[in-house]
């Protein structure tokens, strides 16, 4: 994509809010479409488009979260930075799969932290687990966002940008503690590689995964997962579905509903026909 055109897009996101992440999907997107066809995308039209979405449909069997972001991401620089109409509103979606989370159990979170003998490593797992936070979540969290006192979490712009409260564990701030001893980290709570920048969302995505071969767990796991089985668990002690879609920064209940279909409390008190 040309450079002027990309400069021009980067200062449109910007001004209307869009996040760091979302910026460079969309960047991704467009000179992936721009590179299909050779051209800048002030010289292709809903022709072209058209053509590339069919061309991801078809023959690169895209994920619906790939043609999703690809589909607003052209909207974005036709309607915003070229400021062209947008004539494919009626173009037919995939539909997104609903696929149920992988629910980790607490015996398998134990193993989980249990061979994670590094501090740092230990205490980022259980900030996932012990809170219900996203990935980057616990990436951006500040030493300044743990209050003991209240024992509490401040979430500052989580998912769409919104501050929420999280519930501080008990047993994840004694090994804050002994993190906060050992490292002495003065803001990012979980400083990266890069001074002054916070640990990347992909270290600590080997974090777990180095966790999950040392415990022999099959599932394929990931730090989404500790979130999962936070909010499954919350339901299964009896928490109100309502508070834990507070507790878990979702937008709609209907989010949150998913953690009922994998949540045991109501399966373990049916008989199956077989069993009687």
């Amino acid at each position: 994509m040309e450079k002027t055109l990309k400069r021009r897009m980067i200062e449109d996101m910007q001004l209307r809010g869009l996040s760091p992440h979302t910026q460079e999907a969309y960047l991704m997107r467009v000179t992936l479409f721009a590179r299909h066809f050779k051209k800048n995308p002030d010289k292709l039209g809903e022709e072209e488009i058209r053509a590339y979405l069919l061309h991801l449909v078809n023959v690169k069997h895209v994920s619906y979260g790939v043609f999703n972001i690809t589909y607003y991401a052209l909207k974005f620089v036709f309607e915003v930075t070229l400021k062209r109409p947008w004539e494919m509103k009626k173009l037919p979606h995939p539909k997104k799969p609903q696929r149920l989370p992988v629910i980790l159990d607490r015996g398998e979170v134990q193993k989980l932290l249990s061979v994670t003998t590094n501090v740092k490593h230990k205490a980022m797992l259980m900030m996932a687990y012990g809170s219900g936070l996203r990935v980057s979540e616990v990436a951006r969290l500040k030493v300044s966002d743990i209050d003991s006192a209240r024992m509490t979490v401040m979430v500052r712009e989580g998912k769409g940008r919104k501050d929420r409260y999280a519930i501080l564990s008990k047993v994840a701030l004694d090994t804050l503690t002994r993190y906060l001893r050992q490292y002495r980290p003065t803001s990012w709570l979980f400083p990266g590689v890069i001074p002054g920048r916070p640990i990347t969302t992909s270290s600590i995505g080997l974090v777990i995964k180095a966790a999950r071969k040392r415990a022999g767990i099959a599932k394929r796991a990931t730090m989404h997962s500790l979130r999962h089985a936070f909010a499954t668990c919350l339901l299964e002690a009896g928490t109100d579905l309502r508070r834990v879609q507070l507790l878990l920064g979702h937008r709609s209940l209907k989010t949150t509903a998913i953690y009922l279909h994998v949540s045991r409390k109501d399966l373990g008190t049916i008989v199956s026909p077989l069993d009687e």
